[in-house]
Protein backbone atom coordinates (compact mmCIF):
# COMPACT_ATOMS: atom_id res chain seq x y z
CA UNK A 1 0.00 0.00 0.00
CA UNK A 2 0.60 3.63 -0.42
CA UNK A 3 1.40 5.99 -2.88
CA UNK A 4 -0.86 7.73 -5.51
CA UNK A 5 -2.25 4.02 -5.55
CA UNK A 6 -4.85 1.77 -4.29
CA UNK A 7 -5.67 2.10 -0.77
CA UNK A 8 -7.29 -1.58 -0.64
CA UNK A 9 -8.59 -1.86 2.83
CA UNK A 10 -10.37 1.68 2.56
CA UNK A 11 -12.07 0.36 -0.26
CA UNK A 12 -14.85 -1.21 1.70
CA UNK A 13 -14.65 1.94 4.23
CA UNK A 14 -15.01 5.58 4.93
CA UNK A 15 -13.46 6.72 1.45
CA UNK A 16 -14.27 10.37 0.66
CA UNK A 17 -13.60 13.17 -1.36
CA UNK A 18 -15.36 16.52 -1.19
CA UNK A 19 -15.82 19.48 -3.84
CA UNK A 20 -14.35 22.80 -3.11
CA UNK A 21 -17.12 24.95 -1.13
CA UNK A 22 -17.02 28.27 -3.08
CA UNK A 23 -15.42 30.97 -0.47
CA UNK A 24 -15.76 34.59 -0.69
CA UNK A 25 -13.19 36.85 -2.68
CA UNK A 26 -12.03 40.04 -1.46
CA UNK A 27 -14.67 42.59 -1.93
CA UNK A 28 -14.32 46.13 -3.10
CA UNK A 29 -15.07 47.07 0.57
CA UNK A 30 -12.11 44.86 1.67
CA UNK A 31 -9.96 46.67 -0.92
CA UNK A 32 -11.23 49.74 0.59
CA UNK A 33 -10.11 49.34 3.80
CA UNK A 34 -13.25 47.69 5.72
CA UNK A 35 -12.01 45.50 8.14
CA UNK A 36 -13.44 41.80 7.50
CA UNK A 37 -16.32 41.04 10.13
CA UNK A 38 -15.79 37.75 11.72
CA UNK A 39 -18.79 35.93 14.25
CA UNK A 40 -16.68 33.94 17.15
CA UNK A 41 -18.57 30.94 18.93
CA UNK A 42 -18.22 28.50 21.44
CA UNK A 43 -19.55 25.45 22.08
CA UNK A 44 -17.77 22.57 23.13
CA UNK A 45 -18.70 19.36 25.29
CA UNK A 46 -16.63 15.46 25.04
CA UNK A 47 -19.97 13.47 26.14
CA UNK A 48 -19.77 10.41 27.54
CA UNK A 49 -23.09 8.76 26.51
CA UNK A 50 -22.26 5.35 28.63
CA UNK A 51 -21.69 7.93 31.80
CA UNK A 52 -25.20 7.19 34.43
CA UNK A 53 -27.15 9.76 35.84
CA UNK A 54 -30.06 12.18 33.91
CA UNK A 55 -29.45 13.87 30.24
CA UNK A 56 -27.88 17.42 30.85
CA UNK A 57 -30.40 20.45 30.25
CA UNK A 58 -29.68 23.98 29.99
CA UNK A 59 -29.55 24.44 33.76
CA UNK A 60 -26.79 22.07 33.92
CA UNK A 61 -24.93 24.21 31.08
CA UNK A 62 -25.65 27.22 33.07
CA UNK A 63 -25.04 26.21 36.60
CA UNK A 64 -21.56 27.41 37.38
CA UNK A 65 -21.92 30.65 34.91
CA UNK A 66 -23.84 32.31 32.99
CA UNK A 67 -23.18 31.73 28.88
CA UNK A 68 -20.24 34.66 27.79
CA UNK A 69 -21.70 37.47 25.75
CA UNK A 70 -19.94 39.50 23.29
CA UNK A 71 -16.92 40.85 24.27
CA UNK A 72 -16.40 38.78 26.92
CA UNK A 73 -16.36 35.27 25.22
CA UNK A 74 -13.22 36.96 23.19
CA UNK A 75 -11.52 37.38 26.27
CA UNK A 76 -11.19 33.34 26.89
CA UNK A 77 -7.71 31.72 26.60
CA UNK A 78 -7.25 28.12 24.59
CA UNK A 79 -8.48 27.98 21.30
CA UNK A 80 -10.31 31.53 21.01
CA UNK A 81 -7.65 33.17 22.68
CA UNK A 82 -5.12 32.10 20.07
CA UNK A 83 -7.87 32.88 17.41
CA UNK A 84 -8.64 36.33 18.77
CA UNK A 85 -5.17 37.17 19.72
CA UNK A 86 -4.15 36.71 16.13
CA UNK A 87 -6.89 37.83 13.81
CA UNK A 88 -6.40 41.67 16.11
CA UNK A 89 -2.91 41.27 15.55
CA UNK A 90 -3.66 41.67 11.25
CA UNK A 91 -5.50 44.82 11.97
CA UNK A 92 -7.98 44.37 9.85
CA UNK A 93 -10.66 41.70 11.07
CA UNK A 94 -13.24 42.91 13.40
CA UNK A 95 -14.77 40.56 15.98
CA UNK A 96 -18.33 39.51 16.77
CA UNK A 97 -18.65 37.38 19.77
CA UNK A 98 -21.57 35.32 19.63
CA UNK A 99 -23.32 34.20 23.50
CA UNK A 100 -21.55 30.73 24.30
CA UNK A 101 -21.99 28.54 26.95
CA UNK A 102 -19.78 27.86 29.52
CA UNK A 103 -19.69 24.29 29.57
CA UNK A 104 -21.40 21.50 31.63
CA UNK A 105 -21.46 20.98 34.86
CA UNK A 106 -19.48 17.53 35.43
CA UNK A 107 -17.86 18.17 32.39
CA UNK A 108 -17.05 14.40 30.30
CA UNK A 109 -18.16 12.80 32.98
CA UNK A 110 -22.07 13.48 31.90
CA UNK A 111 -24.16 11.53 29.49
CA UNK A 112 -26.18 12.24 26.78
CA UNK A 113 -27.12 16.35 26.14
CA UNK A 114 -31.24 17.12 25.48
CA UNK A 115 -31.83 18.46 22.33
CA UNK A 116 -33.06 21.27 23.58
CA UNK A 117 -29.43 22.37 25.36
CA UNK A 118 -28.58 22.02 21.54
CA UNK A 119 -31.56 23.56 19.56
CA UNK A 120 -31.43 26.68 22.58
CA UNK A 121 -27.98 27.56 22.41
CA UNK A 122 -27.31 27.48 19.25
CA UNK A 123 -30.43 28.74 17.97
CA UNK A 124 -29.10 32.13 20.31
CA UNK A 125 -26.17 32.30 18.32
CA UNK A 126 -27.97 32.30 14.95
CA UNK A 127 -30.93 35.03 16.37
CA UNK A 128 -27.19 37.16 16.93
CA UNK A 129 -25.63 36.50 13.96
CA UNK A 130 -28.40 37.31 11.81
CA UNK A 131 -28.51 40.86 13.51
CA UNK A 132 -24.81 41.26 13.00
CA UNK A 133 -24.85 40.34 9.37
CA UNK A 134 -23.45 40.82 7.10
CA UNK A 135 -20.60 39.23 8.40
CA UNK A 136 -17.19 37.93 6.33
CA UNK A 137 -16.30 35.02 8.14
CA UNK A 138 -17.36 32.47 10.90
CA UNK A 139 -15.22 30.98 13.66
CA UNK A 140 -16.58 28.45 15.76
CA UNK A 141 -14.60 26.64 19.02
CA UNK A 142 -15.96 23.14 19.04
CA UNK A 143 -14.94 20.15 20.62
CA UNK A 144 -15.87 17.05 18.25
CA UNK A 145 -17.17 14.32 20.24
CA UNK A 146 -20.31 16.18 21.88
CA UNK A 147 -23.14 13.73 21.69
CA UNK A 148 -27.16 15.33 21.28
CA UNK A 149 -29.99 13.44 21.15
CA UNK A 150 -32.10 13.06 18.24
CA UNK A 151 -28.86 14.79 16.53
CA UNK A 152 -25.97 12.24 14.96
CA UNK A 153 -23.56 14.62 13.96
CA UNK A 154 -24.12 17.89 16.25
CA UNK A 155 -20.89 19.96 15.03
CA UNK A 156 -21.64 19.44 11.84
CA UNK A 157 -25.42 19.99 12.10
CA UNK A 158 -24.21 23.09 14.08
CA UNK A 159 -21.92 24.23 10.85
CA UNK A 160 -25.19 23.49 8.45
CA UNK A 161 -27.00 25.83 10.16
CA UNK A 162 -24.63 28.45 10.23
CA UNK A 163 -24.08 27.41 6.50
CA UNK A 164 -27.83 28.49 6.53
CA UNK A 165 -27.38 32.10 7.78
CA UNK A 166 -24.00 33.44 5.51
CA UNK A 167 -24.69 31.99 2.17
CA UNK A 168 -22.75 30.02 0.55
CA UNK A 169 -19.80 32.67 0.13
CA UNK A 170 -18.95 33.13 3.51
CA UNK A 171 -16.17 30.80 4.93
CA UNK A 172 -16.57 29.21 8.25
CA UNK A 173 -13.66 27.53 10.22
CA UNK A 174 -12.95 25.55 13.35
CA UNK A 175 -11.26 23.66 16.25
CA UNK A 176 -10.80 20.93 17.40
CA UNK A 177 -9.94 18.73 20.27
CA UNK A 178 -8.34 15.34 18.56
CA UNK A 179 -10.75 13.08 20.47
CA UNK A 180 -13.28 14.29 18.56
CA UNK A 181 -15.56 11.98 16.32
CA UNK A 182 -15.75 13.85 12.94
CA UNK A 183 -16.05 12.06 9.70
CA UNK A 184 -16.43 14.24 6.36
CA UNK A 185 -19.46 15.72 7.08
CA UNK A 186 -18.14 18.95 9.05
CA UNK A 187 -16.28 19.98 6.09
CA UNK A 188 -19.41 19.58 3.94
CA UNK A 189 -20.40 22.75 5.37
CA UNK A 190 -17.68 24.35 6.47
CA UNK A 191 -14.00 25.51 4.82
CA UNK A 192 -11.50 24.60 7.28
CA UNK A 193 -10.94 22.24 10.57
CA UNK A 194 -7.91 22.58 12.64
CA UNK A 195 -7.41 19.89 14.76
CA UNK A 196 -5.02 19.80 18.34
CA UNK A 197 -1.80 17.74 17.41
CA UNK A 198 -1.02 17.04 21.19
CA UNK A 199 -2.66 14.94 24.43
CA UNK A 200 -1.91 16.92 26.27
CA UNK A 201 -3.44 19.71 23.83
CA UNK A 202 -0.64 21.85 24.39
CA UNK A 203 -1.40 23.42 21.05
CA UNK A 204 -4.73 24.26 21.35
CA UNK A 205 -3.61 28.09 21.63
CA UNK A 206 -1.74 27.32 18.46
CA UNK A 207 -4.68 25.78 16.85
CA UNK A 208 -6.39 29.02 17.08
CA UNK A 209 -3.80 31.40 15.97
CA UNK A 210 -3.27 29.12 12.36
CA UNK A 211 -7.14 28.81 12.50
CA UNK A 212 -7.25 33.15 11.81
CA UNK A 213 -4.87 33.05 9.60
CA UNK A 214 -6.44 30.77 7.17
CA UNK A 215 -9.61 32.48 7.55
CA UNK A 216 -7.96 35.50 6.42
CA UNK A 217 -6.36 34.40 3.38
CA UNK A 218 -10.08 32.35 2.51
CA UNK A 219 -11.73 35.69 2.92
CA UNK A 220 -9.19 37.61 1.00
CA UNK A 221 -9.87 35.00 -1.58
CA UNK A 222 -5.76 34.03 -1.30
CA UNK A 223 -6.74 30.51 -0.22
CA UNK A 224 -9.43 28.08 -2.35
CA UNK A 225 -10.06 25.15 0.02
CA UNK A 226 -9.77 21.72 -1.49
CA UNK A 227 -10.72 18.90 0.99
CA UNK A 228 -10.03 15.05 1.23
CA UNK A 229 -11.18 12.57 4.18
CA UNK A 230 -10.09 9.35 4.75
CA UNK A 231 -11.34 7.16 7.96
CA UNK A 232 -8.43 3.95 8.64
CA UNK A 233 -11.28 1.91 10.44
CA UNK A 234 -9.36 1.57 13.81
CA UNK A 235 -11.06 2.86 17.42
CA UNK A 236 -8.39 3.11 20.41
CA UNK A 237 -9.53 4.22 23.90
CA UNK A 238 -8.15 7.70 24.99
CA UNK A 239 -5.59 6.37 27.29
CA UNK A 240 -3.53 4.79 24.60
CA UNK A 241 -3.97 8.44 22.68
CA UNK A 242 -0.82 10.08 24.43
CA UNK A 243 1.23 11.81 22.26
CA UNK A 244 4.25 12.01 23.70
CA UNK A 245 5.16 8.22 23.09
CA UNK A 246 4.95 6.16 20.07
CA UNK A 247 2.93 5.16 17.86
CA UNK A 248 0.72 8.60 18.20
CA UNK A 249 3.87 10.38 18.23
CA UNK A 250 5.16 9.28 15.31
CA UNK A 251 1.41 9.49 13.77
CA UNK A 252 1.48 12.64 14.72
CA UNK A 253 4.80 13.77 12.88
CA UNK A 254 3.36 12.24 10.08
CA UNK A 255 0.77 14.81 9.89
CA UNK A 256 3.41 17.79 10.76
CA UNK A 257 5.92 16.46 7.91
CA UNK A 258 3.40 16.56 5.05
CA UNK A 259 2.46 20.62 6.36
CA UNK A 260 6.06 21.59 6.46
CA UNK A 261 6.90 19.78 2.70
CA UNK A 262 3.53 21.34 1.03
CA UNK A 263 3.15 25.37 1.45
CA UNK A 264 -0.71 25.72 1.40
CA UNK A 265 -1.10 22.31 3.15
CA UNK A 266 -2.71 21.31 6.65
CA UNK A 267 -3.49 18.01 7.71
CA UNK A 268 -5.05 16.84 10.90
CA UNK A 269 -6.20 13.52 12.85
CA UNK A 270 -9.05 12.90 14.66
CA UNK A 271 -8.33 10.15 17.47
CA UNK A 272 -11.72 10.00 18.33
CA UNK A 273 -13.62 9.38 21.43
CA UNK A 274 -15.14 5.75 22.27
CA UNK A 275 -17.38 6.80 24.90
CA UNK A 276 -19.84 8.85 22.78
CA UNK A 277 -21.99 5.71 21.25
CA UNK A 278 -22.28 7.78 17.80
CA UNK A 279 -21.98 6.10 14.14
CA UNK A 280 -18.65 8.14 13.36
CA UNK A 281 -16.54 7.28 16.57
CA UNK A 282 -13.01 5.84 15.50
CA UNK A 283 -10.13 7.32 13.77
CA UNK A 284 -10.51 10.13 10.87
CA UNK A 285 -7.77 12.38 8.83
CA UNK A 286 -8.94 15.88 7.76
CA UNK A 287 -6.20 17.44 4.65
CA UNK A 288 -6.75 21.07 3.13
CA UNK A 289 -4.80 22.31 0.47
CA UNK A 290 -5.46 25.61 -1.72
CA UNK A 291 -7.35 24.27 -4.01
CA UNK A 292 -4.82 20.90 -5.14
CA UNK A 293 -7.57 17.97 -5.19
CA UNK A 294 -4.95 15.50 -5.96
CA UNK A 295 -2.73 16.37 -3.53
CA UNK A 296 -4.66 16.24 -0.87
CA UNK A 297 -6.44 13.07 -1.94
CA UNK A 298 -2.52 11.60 -1.70
CA UNK A 299 -1.92 12.99 1.68
CA UNK A 300 -5.13 11.96 2.96
CA UNK A 301 -4.42 8.23 1.56
CA UNK A 302 -0.83 8.08 3.06
CA UNK A 303 -1.67 9.29 6.35
CA UNK A 304 -4.19 7.12 6.71
CA UNK A 305 -2.12 3.86 5.41
CA UNK A 306 0.60 5.20 7.77
CA UNK A 307 -1.88 4.83 10.61
CA UNK A 308 -3.01 1.77 9.50
CA UNK A 309 0.42 0.11 9.62
CA UNK A 310 0.75 1.44 13.48
CA UNK A 311 -2.44 -0.43 14.20
CA UNK A 312 -1.47 -2.51 16.54
CA UNK A 313 0.55 -0.45 18.66
CA UNK A 314 -2.38 2.21 18.45
CA UNK A 315 -4.88 0.10 19.60
CA UNK A 316 -3.54 -2.56 22.72
CA UNK A 317 -2.18 -1.81 25.71
CA UNK A 318 -2.42 -3.71 29.37
CA UNK A 319 -2.42 -1.60 32.94
CA UNK A 320 -1.50 -3.68 36.88
CA UNK A 321 -5.10 -3.95 39.09
CA UNK A 322 -5.23 -1.48 41.41
CA UNK A 323 -3.53 -4.34 44.11
CA UNK A 324 -0.70 -4.56 41.57
CA UNK A 325 -0.09 -0.69 41.08
CA UNK A 326 -0.45 -0.48 44.80
CA UNK A 327 2.59 -2.74 45.71
CA UNK A 328 4.47 -1.63 42.98
CA UNK A 329 3.97 1.91 44.15
CA UNK A 330 5.41 0.55 47.69
CA UNK A 331 8.75 -0.92 45.55
CA UNK A 332 8.54 2.92 44.64
CA UNK A 333 8.43 4.56 48.43
CA UNK A 334 11.28 2.18 49.67
CA UNK A 335 13.49 2.42 47.25
CA UNK A 336 13.07 6.64 47.34
CA UNK A 337 11.34 6.74 43.74
CA UNK A 338 8.61 9.25 44.68
CA UNK A 339 6.43 10.96 44.29
CA UNK A 340 4.39 7.97 42.46
CA UNK A 341 1.64 8.58 40.72
CA UNK A 342 -1.16 6.34 40.07
CA UNK A 343 -4.50 7.22 37.61
CA UNK A 344 -7.70 5.83 37.57
CA UNK A 345 -7.84 6.05 34.09
CA UNK A 346 -11.14 4.38 33.61
CA UNK A 347 -13.11 5.87 36.28
CA UNK A 348 -15.13 8.97 34.19
CA UNK A 349 -17.28 9.52 37.10
CA UNK A 350 -14.43 10.25 39.56
CA UNK A 351 -15.94 7.74 42.26
CA UNK A 352 -14.44 4.30 42.19
CA UNK A 353 -12.58 3.90 45.10
CA UNK A 354 -10.84 0.55 44.09
CA UNK A 355 -7.41 2.09 44.46
CA UNK A 356 -8.33 3.80 47.77
CA UNK A 357 -9.34 0.57 49.17
CA UNK A 358 -6.27 -0.76 48.36
CA UNK A 359 -4.23 1.54 49.49
CA UNK A 360 -5.97 1.31 52.80
CA UNK A 361 -5.82 -2.41 52.95
CA UNK A 362 -1.79 -2.04 52.03
CA UNK A 363 -1.27 0.55 54.64
CA UNK A 364 0.16 3.64 52.07
CA UNK A 365 1.06 6.69 53.95
CA UNK A 366 1.97 10.34 52.75
CA UNK A 367 -0.94 9.60 49.66
CA UNK A 368 -2.89 12.93 48.34
CA UNK A 369 -6.08 11.96 46.38
CA UNK A 370 -7.36 13.40 44.30
CA UNK A 371 -10.00 13.91 43.65
CA UNK A 372 -13.12 11.45 44.84
CA UNK A 373 -16.59 12.42 43.62
CA UNK A 374 -18.52 12.45 46.46
CA UNK A 375 -22.05 14.42 46.61
CA UNK A 376 -23.27 12.82 48.89
CA UNK A 377 -20.57 13.18 51.41
CA UNK A 378 -19.80 16.98 50.86
CA UNK A 379 -23.54 17.30 51.11
CA UNK A 380 -23.60 15.70 54.90
CA UNK A 381 -20.26 17.34 55.67
CA UNK A 382 -22.08 20.85 54.93
CA UNK A 383 -25.90 20.09 56.62
CA UNK A 384 -24.06 18.88 59.75
CA UNK A 385 -21.89 22.19 59.71
CA UNK A 386 -18.55 20.34 60.03
CA UNK A 387 -15.38 22.55 60.40
CA UNK A 388 -12.36 22.30 59.71
CA UNK A 389 -10.67 20.35 62.78
CA UNK A 390 -13.79 18.55 63.13
CA UNK A 391 -13.69 14.90 63.46
CA UNK A 392 -15.14 13.09 60.23
CA UNK A 393 -16.25 9.39 60.58
CA UNK A 394 -18.33 9.13 56.91
CA UNK A 395 -18.52 7.01 53.67
CA UNK A 396 -17.44 8.18 50.27
CA UNK A 397 -17.44 7.18 46.94
CA UNK A 398 -18.67 4.30 45.01
CA UNK A 399 -22.47 5.25 44.38
CA UNK A 400 -22.47 5.15 41.28
CA UNK A 401 -23.20 1.49 40.83
CA UNK A 402 -21.26 -1.77 41.18
CA UNK A 403 -18.05 -0.97 38.98
CA UNK A 404 -17.19 2.14 41.27
CA UNK A 405 -16.89 -0.11 43.55
CA UNK A 406 -18.33 0.09 47.79
CA UNK A 407 -18.24 3.53 49.47
CA UNK A 408 -14.89 3.84 51.63
CA UNK A 409 -15.43 4.52 55.26
CA UNK A 410 -12.79 7.73 56.07
CA UNK A 411 -12.28 8.20 59.68
CA UNK A 412 -10.02 11.41 60.00
CA UNK A 413 -10.65 15.27 60.50
CA UNK A 414 -11.60 17.98 57.76
CA UNK A 415 -8.57 20.29 57.27
CA UNK A 416 -10.41 22.25 54.73
CA UNK A 417 -13.71 23.28 53.17
CA UNK A 418 -14.42 25.59 50.59
CA UNK A 419 -15.00 26.44 46.84
CA UNK A 420 -12.78 25.48 44.20
CA UNK A 421 -12.17 24.41 40.45
CA UNK A 422 -15.68 26.03 39.84
CA UNK A 423 -17.43 24.21 42.51
CA UNK A 424 -18.90 25.45 45.39
CA UNK A 425 -18.37 22.38 47.93
CA UNK A 426 -14.78 20.46 48.10
CA UNK A 427 -13.12 19.31 51.18
CA UNK A 428 -10.21 17.41 51.94
CA UNK A 429 -10.32 15.05 54.92
CA UNK A 430 -6.71 14.24 56.89
CA UNK A 431 -6.47 10.29 57.38
CA UNK A 432 -4.65 7.78 58.32
CA UNK A 433 -0.82 8.36 58.46
CA UNK A 434 -0.45 11.19 56.44
CA UNK A 435 -2.67 10.78 53.66
CA UNK A 436 -5.31 13.51 52.18
CA UNK A 437 -8.87 12.86 50.72
CA UNK A 438 -10.28 15.87 48.52
CA UNK A 439 -13.73 15.66 47.94
CA UNK A 440 -15.67 17.45 44.65
CA UNK A 441 -19.71 17.16 44.10
CA UNK A 442 -18.53 15.87 40.32
CA UNK A 443 -16.08 14.89 37.92
CA UNK A 444 -12.24 16.77 38.55
CA UNK A 445 -9.40 15.98 36.62
CA UNK A 446 -6.17 17.38 38.24
CA UNK A 447 -3.41 17.99 35.74
CA UNK A 448 -0.40 19.63 37.49
CA UNK A 449 0.69 19.80 40.89
CA UNK A 450 -0.30 23.70 41.26
CA UNK A 451 -3.69 22.45 40.84
CA UNK A 452 -4.15 21.30 44.56
CA UNK A 453 -1.61 23.51 46.22
CA UNK A 454 -4.43 25.16 48.18
CA UNK A 455 -5.56 25.90 51.89
CA UNK A 456 -2.75 23.18 54.25
CA UNK A 457 -2.33 21.29 51.57
CA UNK A 458 1.11 20.82 50.06
CA UNK A 459 1.50 18.41 47.02
CA UNK A 460 5.68 18.73 47.54
CA UNK A 461 4.84 16.79 50.90
CA UNK A 462 3.28 13.75 49.36
CA UNK A 463 4.73 10.66 47.94
CA UNK A 464 1.56 9.54 46.48
CA UNK A 465 -0.80 11.03 44.34
CA UNK A 466 -4.57 9.21 42.92
CA UNK A 467 -5.40 11.21 40.17
CA UNK A 468 -8.73 10.40 37.69
CA UNK A 469 -6.55 11.04 34.90
CA UNK A 470 -5.81 9.42 31.23
CA UNK A 471 -3.42 11.39 30.04
CA UNK A 472 -3.62 15.31 30.62
CA UNK A 473 -2.36 14.82 34.32
CA UNK A 474 1.31 14.03 32.34
CA UNK A 475 1.72 18.03 31.69
CA UNK A 476 2.25 18.60 35.07
CA UNK A 477 3.20 15.04 36.56
CA UNK A 478 5.47 13.65 33.85
CA UNK A 479 6.39 16.08 30.86
CA UNK A 480 8.02 18.11 34.02
CA UNK A 481 9.99 15.87 35.54
CA UNK A 482 7.95 16.25 39.03
CA UNK A 483 7.11 12.32 39.54
CA UNK A 484 9.45 9.40 38.46
CA UNK A 485 6.87 6.61 38.61
CA UNK A 486 4.02 6.56 37.37
CA UNK A 487 1.33 4.06 37.02
CA UNK A 488 -1.98 4.28 34.75
CA UNK A 489 -4.06 1.59 36.93
CA UNK A 490 -7.02 -0.72 35.25
CA UNK A 491 -10.30 -1.46 36.41
CA UNK A 492 -10.80 -4.87 38.31
CA UNK A 493 -13.61 -5.58 35.84
CA UNK A 494 -14.94 -5.37 32.54
CA UNK A 495 -16.79 -2.42 32.06
CA UNK A 496 -17.12 1.19 30.48
CA UNK A 497 -14.26 3.41 30.50
CA UNK A 498 -11.65 0.87 30.42
CA UNK A 499 -9.42 -0.29 27.15
CA UNK A 500 -12.02 -3.25 26.69
CA UNK A 501 -14.48 -1.07 24.17
CA UNK A 502 -16.28 -4.57 23.83
CA UNK A 503 -18.15 -4.34 27.33
CA UNK A 504 -19.78 -0.96 25.77
CA UNK A 505 -23.58 -1.46 24.93
CA UNK A 506 -23.16 0.79 21.56
CA UNK A 507 -26.50 0.56 19.54
CA UNK A 508 -25.04 3.24 17.09
CA UNK A 509 -21.87 1.31 16.22
CA UNK A 510 -20.83 -2.01 14.96
CA UNK A 511 -17.35 -2.53 16.97
CA UNK A 512 -16.75 -5.37 13.84
CA UNK A 513 -16.22 -3.14 11.44
CA UNK A 514 -13.23 -1.47 13.56
CA UNK A 515 -10.08 -3.06 14.61
CA UNK A 516 -9.29 -4.42 16.79
CA UNK A 517 -12.66 -5.75 17.34
CA UNK A 518 -13.48 -7.27 13.57
CA UNK A 519 -11.84 -7.58 10.72
CA UNK A 520 -12.21 -4.36 8.57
Amino acid sequence: MGGRGAFPFLGLLFVVALPAIPTACATAEDEDGTPHRVAVARFSHETCTFCPGPDPGIEDWTRTREPYRGDELLELGSYVGGFVKQAREFGDIELVGLTSPTGVWGGSSRTWNEEEVFDHFVGQMLEELEAALPVDGVFLSLHGAMAVRNITRPEAEMARRFREVVGPNVPIVATFDLHGNEDEEFLQWADGAFVTKRFPHYDSYLQGERAARYLRLVMRGDYQPTTATRRPPIVTPTVLQWTGAYPVMDIMERARRWEAREPGVYVSVFLGFPWSDVPNIGTTVHVMTNDDQELAEHIAEDVSDYIWRMREDYAHGSFPSPEEAVRLTREATAAGEVPVVLADYWDRPGDATWTLSALLDQGVSRVLYAALTAEPTLDRIWEEGVQPGDAVRMEAGGYTGPQAGPPVQVDGTLIWRGERWGYDRVAAVEHGDGNVLILVPAYQQITTPEQIRFGPIEPDDFDVFVLKTRVHFRRGFDETGYAPTIHIVDAPGYWFGTIRLDALEYEHVDLARFYPFGEP
